[in-house]
């Protein structure tokens, strides 16, 4: 891509709820020794700290609040699988979450400037997907189908910004790369919807599994991941290696291939491993990541 940031990255929990072993989301920039002037070092820091705090905070403090009822009937929450807030906490999350992100925001607008203006619109996708995730009114989460779309799109649209911001050239390599990426979301919000189906149809909630149910979901899951892997090896050397990096996660849906609908919570073991991946896979993309980034500074 040529001048300006960068970005790679992405936010959001699939299957919902606040997740630590998901929430450590990184916007990691890597920005051409060329372009290194006081803007570009500025967008990137405010960039990396936006995604990383008032991102997370907005994201997943509008989900636990609004989650309050469903989340304690749910024996998950209250760990590595989900934070079950203090109902005396709901209005000041609410406040921080709407507050926090305004200068933020502002300053990678102002400092961003009229020229990035197809990052403006990334942004209000970004921010807006957010929002519609959890909030009253539209709980995009509770939409079949829309629920992993919205989810993905929380992990993608972090990258798809800092790409907007940077102006780089969209090609064919750059699209299957995003579109790996975004597979790879739709496939874990999918199967993590899985070990709720029970409790989901108890409470007359809808998900991409309850819809289409146990077996089918993590099948879709499986797929989903092969052909976001496929679709890296068409990426920029040293891209087609995080192709090796799907397989695992294909590993840990597969035992699943013909759970029942009665089964479903025994889905859980498959997404407890799935949180300890993310944080195998996220360092080894990072190392990746530096290492395109080299192999861009040196040509």
């Amino acid at each position: 891509m040529t001048g300006g940031v960068a970005a790679s990255g992405g936010a959001g929990a699939p299957g919902g709820g606040t997740a630590p072993g998901v929430t450590v989301d990184a916007l990691g920039p890597f920005v051409e020794p060329s372009v290194w002037d006081a803007r570009t070092i500025a967008l990137a820091v405010i960039g990396t700290l936006f995604f990383l705090v008032p991102y997370n905070l907005t994201m997943y403090g509008i989900n636990d609040v609004f989650d309050y009822e469903s989340d304690l009937r749910n024996p998950r929450k209250g760990g590595v699988e989900g934070a079950l807030l203090d109902k005396r906490l709901h209005r000041a999350t609410i406040l921080a979450s709407t507050v926090l992100p305004i200068p933020f925001v502002v300053a990678l607008l102002v400092i961003g400037g009229l020229d990035a203006w197809p990052s403006w619109i990334v942004l209000a996708v970004s921010l807006f997907a957010v929002v519609a995730y959890s909030a009253p009114g539209m709980r995009f989460k509770e939409r079949p189908f829309l629920d992993s779309i919205t989810s993905s799109t929380h992990f993608v649209s972090p990258a798809v910004y800092g790409l907007a911001l940077a102006g780089a050239q969209i090609d064919g390599k750059l699209l299957a790369l995003l579109a790996a990426f975004f597979l790879w979301g739709m496939a874990s919000h999918a199967f993590g919807a899985v070990q709720d189906i029970v409790a989901d149809r108890e409470g007359g909630i809808g998900s991409i599994a309850t819809v289409i149910g146990a077996k089918a979901t993590v099948r879709l899951a499986f797929a989903a991941y092969l052909l976001g892997g496929a679709l890296l090896l068409a990426t920029d050397w040293p891209g087609p290696l995080a192709a090796i990096l799907v397989l695992p996660y294909a590993a840990n849906v597969a035992p699943f291939w013909n759970v029942t609908e009665a089964d479903a919570e025994t889905a859980n073991r498959g997404w407890k491993r799935f949180l300890w991946l993310n944080f195998v896979t996220g360092f080894l993309v990072t190392m990746l990541l530096i290492w395109f980034a080299a192999v861009r500074t040196v040509s």
